[in-house]
């Protein structure tokens, strides 16, 4: 009587190996549909062209919309990549913004600039406190076009120091008999980034606690 063999002369018994599970329809699997379909048609009643064609439309969009959100989504991580990067170089670096509000630390001058556009008889910079009241003005004179800069050393028109805080700066262009309101540019140093999310901008969280978005900087300075 012969008995058993190894075991591995019960893989014979063993049941056939399933095929993988395919829970999605696939292109081929959709044009070889299509072709079924197209031959098999009541010759009486044939498939009308456009709808044919209308089939065919819908699965390349669809299949073209998966392509397209898996392309977005990789671009979309690179740019957060590309986010990160950016705002670990700006960490520590002073910078030039768009802005009318400086702070001011003791021991240290406010320092911003305007941009003239074309010469001007007279430059006055306004600095008010957080009630609006005057607290010093500076007449930087005839000044030429381009960057115009200047320095606050803290010091009130009163001769006293003030306090550390924000303050509000403002700057008159004089132009013969034309007296105007331009934009400033205020020095801050970046302390941290806050990187966007969802497709938002990065924000910039400055000395004093200030935040603004990257868009304002006019100028890295150092």
């Amino acid at each position: 009587m012969t008995g058993i063999g190894p075991i591995d002369d019960l893989s014979a018994y063993a049941p056939p190996p399933q095929a993988e599970r395919r829970d999605q329809l696939g292109q081929e699997d959709f044009l070889t549909l299509m072709i079924a379909q197209f031959r098999n048609q009541d010759p009486f009643e044939p498939m009308d062209n456009g709808e044919f064609l209308g089939q065919l439309a819908q699965f390349s969009t669809v299949n073209g919309i998966e392509s397209l959100n898996s392309s977005f989504g990789g671009l979309s991580s690179a740019m957060q990549d590309n986010q990160a990067l950016q705002a670990a170089g700006l960490v520590g670096h002073r910078v030039l913004a768009v802005t009318d509000v400086g702070h001011l630390e003791r021991g240290d001058p406010m320092r911003g600039a305007i941009e003239l556009t074309s010469s001007a008889g007279s430059v006055q910079i306004d600095i008010t406190d957080e009630t609006g009241q005057l607290v010093q003005r500076l007449d930087l004179g005839q000044q030429a076009a381009g960057l115009v800069e200047f320095e606050w050393d803290g010091v009130s028109a009163q001769g006293e120091r003030a306090e550390s805080g924000f303050y509000q700066v403002s700057a008159r262009v004089v132009r013969g008999q034309d007296i105007e309101s331009v934009p400033t540019v205020i020095e801050s140093r970046i302390q941290s980034v806050t990187l966007g999310q969802f497709g938002g901008g990065m924000t910039l969280n400055l000395e004093g606690g200030q935040a603004m978005p990257l868009g304002q900087v006019y100028r890295i300075i150092g």
